[in-house]
């Protein structure tokens, strides 16, 4: 969220701007690239900018969005360190200068916390000019009402978490991660994740970023291979494929917590798990979960009564429309102002039942409609040797075209479909056998 937050705000020119236009001489071996001229990506196509004029760059390809999405190949952590190191950034930045990259950067999904602190301490030190923890608690926490949250276990917060455990039942302690605190450290409560489940999803009052970056953050980048932990990888998201849905989460561990963050965007669902207990390895909690509220929204979604929005002036829309002669429409007004669509001719009445050719148009703005099924339908209508897709239908835009001097649309599209040029005609047709 910082990353995007900093490029929102223009202090990052690009999300795929390479670490070393941030961090001076960053090198780290890449023996895995497909030739020297891999080590050269952006020699031609990523060029700093500065005061003196263009300067070209030898990038390692190692780049902000990958680091933030587990394919920058940097490894798991620093070499000689562990997870509780108090080191400095630039020491972290010369101990990777006789390092190796793991993979070739954008080719694999690796899961690395190094590449999370490193690019949450080089944001915050060398972009922002700020502590990362403070950085995050003015422009996230405090914006979002996230009371809760935070990174430093003092005596007084340590009497109210909950204990951790072990899986024989021990007590576990509560770690400092030191440098490492961007991939681990923070503790935080359901009702304040479900706050930033809710800004990511667009249902908050308090807004962070805004809806066009949250649709980037919220699309899968990568597929990863059968040995990785997720069928893809975002940015920071794993991604699963679940119930027909796009499932987006974060897992995080230590010494007798699991904690998984996770969002179904599609059906604007969040689920925050919190555990004092470590995870269990022959279920999984969140997925069972799911499989269990998903079913029940879809219930609850086709049983809600659909509110649809009748058009300012139902008149012009009114009247016979054809598709090259080949399919016939009738739009009329329903007795509560909303337009229906009947769909009638030889091709139709072959193809789709009766109960299926009548549609309603939920008026959105500017002379656009929503096609609406407003009963449970087929996805595919199997017919003879033929299929309709309905799923196709449902949900469409139809563009009406400017009236014309008597008031009336002439016609209009249905971009979604492919379809385009239906025309107004002046009376219902014949159809002889």
């Amino acid at each position: 969220m910082m990353l995007y937050k900093l490029w929102e705000d223009g202090k990052i020119g690009s999300l795929d701007d390479p670490l070393e236009k941030y961090v001076e001489n960053f090198t780290i071996k890449n023996p895995l690239g497909k030739s020297r001229d891999s080590e050269l990506k952006y020699v031609t196509d990523g060029l700093i900018f500065l005061d003196s004029g263009e300067v070209q760059i030898r990038s390692s390809s190692v780049t902000l969005r990958r680091m933030a999405s587990q394919l920058s190949g940097l490894p798991r952590r620093l070499r000689a360190t562990s997870l509780l190191w108090k080191g400095k950034t630039q020491t972290a930045i010369n101990l990777l200068q006789d390092d190796v990259l793991v993979a070739d950067p954008g080719t694999k999904c690796h899961y690395s916390n190094l590449a999370f602190s490193l690019l949450a301490h080089v944001m915050a030190e060398r972009v922002a000019a700020v502590d990362y923890q403070r950085w995050i608690t003015d422009n996230i926490l405090d914006r979002l009402g996230m009371e809760d949250t935070g990174f430093d276990i003092t005596p007084g917060l340590q009497s109210q978490v909950a204990v951790g455990v072990y899986s024989n039942g021990k007590p576990a302690p509560l770690y400092d991660l030191g440098w490492y605190r961007p991939s681990g450290q923070m503790f935080s409560t359901a009702a304040d994740m479900a706050k930033l489940a809710m800004m990511l999803l667009g249902a908050y009052h308090r807004k962070m970023l805004e809806p066009d970056s949250l649709k980037i953050m919220l699309t899968p980048l990568f597929r990863c291979e059968k040995d990785y932990f997720a069928n893809r990888t975002g940015t920071p998201w794993e991604v699963n494929e679940f119930m027909g849905y796009e499932m987006v989460r974060k897992d995080g561990d230590l010494d007798g917590y699991s904690a998984t963050f996770s969002l179904v965007s599609k059906l604007k669902l969040g689920l925050v798990v919190l555990m004092a207990g470590s995870r269990s390895e022959k279920q999984d909690l969140v997925t069972k979960a799911y499989s269990y509220i998903i079913p029940a929204i879809e219930r609850a979604f086709r049983d809600a009564v659909k509110v649809l929005n009748p058009p300012p002036k139902p008149e012009p829309y009114i009247g016979f429309f054809t598709y090259s002669n080949i399919t016939f429409y009738e739009i009329k007004v329903g007795p509560d102002g909303v337009l229906i669509m009947q769909q009638f001719g030889p091709q139709i009445e072959e193809l789709i039942p009766e109960k299926y050719r009548t549609i309603k148009l939920n008026y959105l703005v500017d002379r656009v409609f929503r096609v609406v099924f407003e009963k449970e339908y087929p996805c595919v209508l199997q017919v003879g040797t033929a299929s309709v897709s309905l799923e196709a239908q449902d949900g469409q835009l139809f563009n009406f075209y400017i009236f014309d001097k008597r008031g009336l649309s002439p016609g209009f599209d249905a971009p979604g479909l492919n379809t385009y040029n239906v025309v107004r005609i002046a009376r219902r047709p014949t159809f002889s056998s």
